[in-house]
């Protein structure tokens, strides 16, 4: 069992309601306590996600992007532009294995099609977040094609917010639970490889929820191990205006654990940003937004050391223990 001799490295104030201080997460070198703050070198990127816009069908209550119908802030990344980050992987030799497309909801780029297939293609597997929803069913023939060529290196994770339809819907609003059942259980009948990310609400222990899912899964028919976190993942809630602790160099040994296995360490995100010429490359999925964590425009120049600059580093990555890969 890890011990946490050091309070303000302990998991366990992630339950804190109180506001993040004004002093936290300032200086990308150094912590508010005056410690030189934790950073994560690259070990190898492994997984590459290309952020396919911000649109969405769905306005949710807590998304972390902003996504909704109208919030444009990430454009439409094009086939082209992502086929100039396929080719820099191969020029570079990068151990690059797995695509990730996520959005806003990546089945509104009208590019979608054409941006799987090239990453099929090129012989990557596939990691694709959807709501499951009305832009997805669009596009069953040529899944199902896409299916039928490629098999399993295609993975569609699916959200749902929670294994009751009243939480489901507080977050993503009324009507949308059946839609996002209804996308499930036609995902498994046509026997897709299917992943569900949920959420951990706020009161409720991980062994209830997985209990909860499981029940869920076996009323639609859907065959998933909530034991496993490829196929199951529930995610912290992650509130960037919550109190959360500073990640200091000091807190790898007290949690013992290693910036290796940070997301940040085998993983990056390109991103559009509205009124840019060109795509860039962000050091995480979750904070897209933030100047300091845009690493350039080329891999090569975003394979430096990231800081734990954000309260997402220490509450999603270090003491969540979460990953947005598979």
């Amino acid at each position: 069992m890890v011990s946490f001799p050091d309070p303000s490295c302990s998991p366990f104030r992630l339950a804190a309601a109180a506001p993040l201080a004004i002093e936290k997460f300032r200086d990308p070198g150094i912590t508010a306590k005056g410690e030189i703050r934790a950073s994560v070198s690259m070990v190898g990127l492994t997984t590459l996600w290309f952020n396919t816009g911000t649109l969405c069908n769905l306005a949710c209550a807590t998304c972390y992007i902003e996504s909704s119908p109208t919030n444009d802030a990430l454009v439409y990344l094009s086939v082209e532009e992502v086929a100039a980050y396929l080719d820099e992987i191969a020029d570079l030799k990068l151990p690059t294995h797995e695509i990730g497309l996520t959005g806003g909801e990546p089945f509104m780029n009208r590019d979608i099609v054409p941006i799987l297939t090239i990453c099929l293609e090129r012989g990557f597997s596939v990691l694709l977040l959807t709501n499951a929803m009305r832009p997805m069913r669009r596009h069953e023939t040529e899944l199902l094609a896409l299916k039928k060529q490629y098999g399993d290196r295609l993975i569609l994770r699916v959200s749902l917010d929670h294994y009751s339809s009243q939480a489901h819907e507080a977050e993503r609003g009324a009507g949308t639970w059946e839609k996002a059942i209804d996308g499930l259980r036609w995902l498994a009948k046509n026997e897709f490889p299917i992943a569900v990310a949920g959420r951990q609400i706020a009161g409720e222990r991980l062994d209830e929820a997985r209990i909860g899912y499981a029940t869920l899964f076996a009323s639609i028919g859907l065959r998933l191990d909530v034991t496993n976190p490829d196929q199951l993942v529930l995610f912290p809630e992650m509130d960037a205006e919550a109190d959360t602790p500073e990640i200091s160099e000091g807190c790898w040994s007290v949690l013992g654990k290693s910036p290796s296995s940070v997301m940040c360490a085998s993983s990056r995100m390109v991103v559009k940003r509205r009124g840019a010429a060109r795509p860039s490359v962000a050091a995480c999925t979750l904070i897209p937004y933030h100047p300091g964590f845009d690493l350039g425009t080329t891999l090569a120049e975003a394979s430096r050391p990231v800081a734990l600059n954000h309260p997402h580093c220490a509450r999603f990555c270090v003491l969540g223990g979460a990953s947005c890969s598979g």
